[in-house]
């Protein structure tokens, strides 16, 4: 059975502006870093590529789905989960409300299809 956020994770990733992700790559070891947007929805933290499934980043989340993510003083293991792309809707809103003050052009790419494609829960581990 998968582990729960506590509230107070929710709370700091939810509400940290970045986060910082890194996969496992098939020898176990952790990939390079990359610094990504991250938003909460209801007991979740979503995160997306903003330039869909050709972004580096994302391709390895898919080799073992697992990684290990810090954001908000929060250090945690995860699984990199396939969402029901039935939250994307929430997730789309998440990511104009939190980053609404950026660019429009960058609200359209992180709301895109191609972007909505890649939307993953993460789940600690």
């Amino acid at each position: 059975m998968a582990k729960a956020w506590t509230d107070d994770e929710l709370d700091r990733v939810g509400s940290a502006e970045e986060l910082v992700i890194a996969s496992v790559r098939h020898d176990g070891a952790l990939s390079k870093q990359r610094t990504i947007w991250v938003v909460r929805v209801g007991d979740g933290i979503y995160v997306r590529s903003v330039y869909g499934p050709v972004s580096h980043w994302f391709r390895t989340t898919r080799t073992r789905q697992e990684g290990h993510i810090r954001a908000g003083g929060v250090d945690k293991d995860v699984s990199f989960l396939d969402a029901d792309h039935d939250i994307n809707g929430q997730v789309d809103s998440a990511y104009r409300s939190k980053y609404g003050p950026y660019a429009a052009e960058i609200i359209k790419a992180i709301t895109s299809p191609e972007a909505s494609s890649t939307t993953m829960p993460l789940v600690p581990r």
